[in-house]
């Protein structure tokens, strides 16, 4: 059994002005290391072997205030970058919604379908999102290690680990610093927390 916590990143800016990310290298804001820093002092496990995060700058931040509690290094992935917003990046709904308002309905009511212009798919994002998944479970068994990404490919990685179609992947919240919690053993996986905020209950101001 290996036994992986995923976690959303903290609270950007971009967050607060309901900017689409993407893979845009967006910096933690003040609340957003507060966050980090309140879900390294108060981590749903006492022992971790290894913390893995997405390379950009807010996963790495929130996943380097849980490995110094745990004395771990952090190892970048490429790979758990957030979905490519491609053209859409650094935009809001309401001005991706006056340029593209189809596609964007079609990002809310069929992401397995979605196409977003010189972006990604949520069938592209869900399979290197497993693929990783798949690397660290093999390099780790019988251990326990927090990963740290974005909310669009946890909510991927949640509708795999739950045997839901891509369609819903909306329906499964991701608050910044979310903890999630998926079992992977030979027989399947068991999904024991989603969407964890009882760290925050301290924190100032929205964590949306």
């Amino acid at each position: 059994m290996t036994k992986l916590i995923f976690i959303r990143h903290g609270q950007t800016e971009w967050n607060v002005l309901g900017r689409y990310q993407g893979q845009t290298d967006v910096a933690l804001s003040p609340l957003g290391v507060e966050q980090a820093q309140k879900l390294a002092a108060n981590f749903p496990v006492d022992k971790i072997e290894a913390v893995y995060a997405s390379d950009l700058k807010r996963a790495m931040t929130t996943a380097k205030c849980v490995a110094d509690r745990f004395r771990l290094p952090v190892t970048p992935c490429k790979s758990l970058r957030e979905l490519n917003f491609g053209d859409w990046e650094g935009l809001t709904y309401d001005e991706i919604v006056a340029k593209w308002p189809e596609a964007l309905s079609n990002f809310f009511q069929h992401p397995d379908i979605l196409k977003i212009p010189h972006g990604e798919s949520f069938p592209e994002l869900r399979a290197r999102a497993l693929a990783c998944v798949e690397k660290i479970v093999a390099k780790h068994p019988e251990e326990t290690v927090a990963v740290v990404a974005h909310g669009a490919i946890l909510r991927t990685i949640l509708t795999a680990a739950l045997h839901m179609d891509l369609k819903y992947v909306w329906t499964i919240r991701q608050f910044n610093t979310a903890v999630n919690i998926v079992t992977y053993t030979e027989s399947g996986t068991t999904v024991e927390l989603i969407n964890g905020t009882g760290h925050l209950k301290y924190a100032q101001g929205s964590v949306d």
